[in-house]
């Protein structure tokens, strides 16, 4: 039986529109990159945005997040409220330092209180690249499809060794109870390899994953004290 022939369809194309989204996004990387070059090695925090104050994994996320900056980390969010405003408070509590990387959406999601500094971004993916280039563990708290897109964002280039294999930890074991299950049903059958599901733990434990962040972290890596550095005059850059 002859193929009929596949007519293939046109649709809108602009190399101008492409130029100038080529040229937006790299003035957007280097805004992000000018932004956050100095704040030193981070701890990025993953969470909702809905959850309130009185909420239980706003307390948890406060509570871990403090304990995190007291190891010298900087904390770094998505800038929003909920988990993020939460991770950025607990920070501040201990006197830590506290930055977010906020993205400009139609109903304007407002920086947080608790910021040292932030930078507003129009594109997700540019603001996902700035959450994992500076960070040094990756916390996964409750939260939607956003944090889950940043979860397995940082867990596959992990896997692929895009980046290294810096610690992730998911804290909340009873909301993520089904994902685990999935994931495990995954390397059942054979999507994941059998040692992947070892790139994270999974635990609802402060201490354990300070232990885990000192170990795989600060220790693996050899971070130590901030050494003073000198901004470049050249490049406009303060301290």
């Amino acid at each position: 039986m002859e193929k009929p022939d596949i007519v293939f369809l046109d649709g809108p194309q602009s190399r101008w529109k492409e130029f100038k989204f080529t040229l937006s996004t790299m003035q957007q990387l280097i805004k992000g990159f000018r932004a956050m070059h100095f704040l030193g090695p981070c701890i990025t925090v993953f969470g909702s945005a809905r959850f309130k104050e009185d909420h239980p994994y706003y307390q948890l996320t406060r509570r871990a997040s403090a304990e995190f900056a007291k190891l010298g980390f900087t904390i770094m969010t998505g800038g929003g409220p909920g988990l993020m405003e939460a991770a950025n408070r607990g920070a501040k509590d201990v006197g830590g330092r506290s930055v977010g990387c906020n993205i400009e959406l139609p109903h304007e999601q407002l920086p947080n209180p608790y910021l040292d500094k932030w930078v507003y971004l129009k594109h997700f993916f540019i603001r996902k690249v700035l959450l994992v280039k500076y960070s040094f563990a990756f916390v996964v708290m409750p939260g939607g499809f956003g944090t889950l897109d940043e979860y397995f964002e940082a867990l596959t280039l992990i896997q692929t060794r895009t980046i290294r294999n810096f610690p992730i930890i998911i804290f909340g074991r009873e909301y993520h109870k089904h994902l685990i299950e999935h994931i495990e049903l995954m390397a059942a059958q054979s999507t994941i390899g059998p040692n992947d599901t070892g790139l994270f733990l999974v635990t609802d434990d402060i201490e354990e994953a300070v232990a885990l962040i000192r170990e795989k972290s600060i220790r693996e890596y050899g971070l130590g004290p901030k050494r003073p550095r000198k901004p470049l005059r050249w490049l406009f850059e303060r301290r």
